[in-house]
C-alpha cells in the first residue's frame, strides 16, 4: 500500500482510505458487526485513513468506530477523519455557526472516544457565515487540542485560498472519479500549489466504474440513486454500456475494475488520496489492491480511450443534491 501525506505536515497514511457513509442505511441496511469485521480487514490490508461525518446514520458511523475503537482497549491504528455542516434542520440545512460547530465537535468526540479529532472538515458551507470566519471558528479548535488539522468538504479553489490564508488547510474533500473529473478544473491544482491533501470520494463512481454496476433494479431500492441522473434512464443504459468496456479493459490487464479505478485516481497526483466505501471485504481487497498499482503512461492512455473525459451520461448530482457543493469553472 503506497503511503501518502494527509496534508504538507500532516501524518503518512495510506493512499487509499476507507468512507464509513457505507456503516449507515444510506445505501441499504447497514449491520454493525458487518462494519466492525471492515475495520478489521481494513487493519489486515493496511488502510489507515477512516473518514465518517456526524451526519452519516445521525451519529452511527461515528459510533461504531468508537464502539470498535473501545473494544480494542483504546488501541488505535487509524488516522480518524470526520466532518461537521450537515444539519436535519429542513430551514437551514447547513449550519456554520460557531457554536453549532462546537457542540458538534463535542459530540463526535465523545462519539468516537478519542481525545482530539485527527481531521476535521466544514463539511458544506453555509452562506450565512464567511469562510474566513468559519476558518477561525476551526482554527480555535486547533489552538483548544481537540482537532489537529482542519479540512474543507466540496469547495471551490477560491474558496480554499481564502480559508488558506487564515490558517493552513490540510485536505479538501471532493467527488473525484473518471466519471466525475471537474476538480481538474483548478482544485487538483490549487491543493498541489497550498499542500493540501485532495481527499476523493465516490473515486468508483458509485459503482460504475466496478465489475458489479448497479441495474435499474438496484437503483430503484436506493433513494438517492434513484433521484440521481446518471442512474435514471436513458443515462443509466448508457453508463452501463461505457462500464462495460471498462471492465473489459480491466480483465484485459489482470485486474479488478474498481482496482483500476482507484489506481487512476492516485495517479492524478501525489498528494491525492482516495476513500472508497463498501460493506463486503472482497470488494475492499479489490479497492486496496489499488493503491499498490503502479500504472504506466501506456495504461492510462488507454483507460482514457475507453472513458474519455465527459463520457459519463447525466449530471453528478441532480438539482436538489446539489445544495450545498459549490460549483466552479
Amino acid at each position: 500500500m503506497k503511503q501518502r501525506k494527509l496534508g504538507q505536515d500532516g501524518p503518512l497514511v495510506s493512499a487509499v482510505g476507507y468512507g464509513a457513509m457505507s456503516f449507515t442505511d444510506f445505501y441499504g441496511p447497514a449491520d454493525d458487526g458487518e462494519s466492525a469485521r471492515v475495520l478489521d480487514a481494513c487493519v489486515d490490508l493496511g488502510i489507515t485513513h477512516i473518514d465518517t461525518s456526524n451526519v452519516y446514520g445521525m451519529g452511527r458511523s461515528e459510533n461504531v468506530i468508537g464502539a470498535w475503537l473501545r473494544a480494542h482497549k483504546g488501541e488505535n491504528p487509524f488516522t480518524i477523519a470526520t466532518k461537521v455542516g450537515i444539519t436535519r434542520d429542513p430551514e437551514h440545512r447547513f449550519n456554520n455557526a460557531p457554536d453549532h460547530l462546537t457542540e458538534a465537535l463535542d459530540a463526535s468526540l465523545s462519539r468516537l472516544g478519542v481525545e482530539a479529532i485527527d481531521l476535521y472538515y466544514l463539511h458544506r458551507r453555509d452562506t450565512r457565515h464567511e469562510i474566513e470566519a468559519v476558518t477561525e471558528t476551526m482554527a480555535g479548535f486547533v489552538k483548544a487540542g481537540k482537532v489537529k488539522a482542519i479540512g474543507f468538504s466540496e469547495i471551490a479553489p477560491s474558496s480554499l485560498r481564502r480559508a488558506h490564508a487564515v490558517h493552513p488547510v490540510a485536505a479538501v474533500q471532493s467527488e473525484y472519479s473518471l466519471s466525475t473529473r471537474a476538480p481538474e478544473l483548478g482544485l487538483v491544482q490549487t491543493c498541489a500549489e497550498l499542500g493540501a491533501a485532495l481527499v476523493a470520494f465516490s473515486p468508483m463512481g458509485r459503482a460504475l466504474l466496478t465489475d458489479r454496476p448497479h441495474g435499474p433494479d438496484a437503483v430503484a431500492a436506493l433513494p438517492f440513486l434513484a433521484g440521481n441522473p446518471r442512474f435514471m434512464e436513458p443515462n443509466l443504459r448508457a453508463n452501463l454500456a461505457y462500464n462495460a468496456r471498462f471492465r473489459a479493459l480491466a480483465a484485459d490487464m489482470g485486474v479488478a475494475a474498481a482496482t483500476l479505478a482507484i489506481a487512476w485516481v492516485l495517479h492524478r497526483g501525489e498528494h491525492v488520496h482516495a476513500i472508497p466505501g463498501t460493506r463486503k471485504i472482497t470488494h475492499l481487497e479489490e479497492v486496496a489492491k489499488g493503491g499498490a498499482l503502479d500504472l504506466s503512461a501506456e495504461d492510462l492512455a488507454r483507460i482514457e480511450e475507453v472513458l474519455p473525459v465527459g463520457w459519463a451520461h447525466g449530471d453528478r448530482y441532480s438539482m436538489a443534491q446539489w445544495a450545498g457543493p459549490e460549483r466552479f469553472s
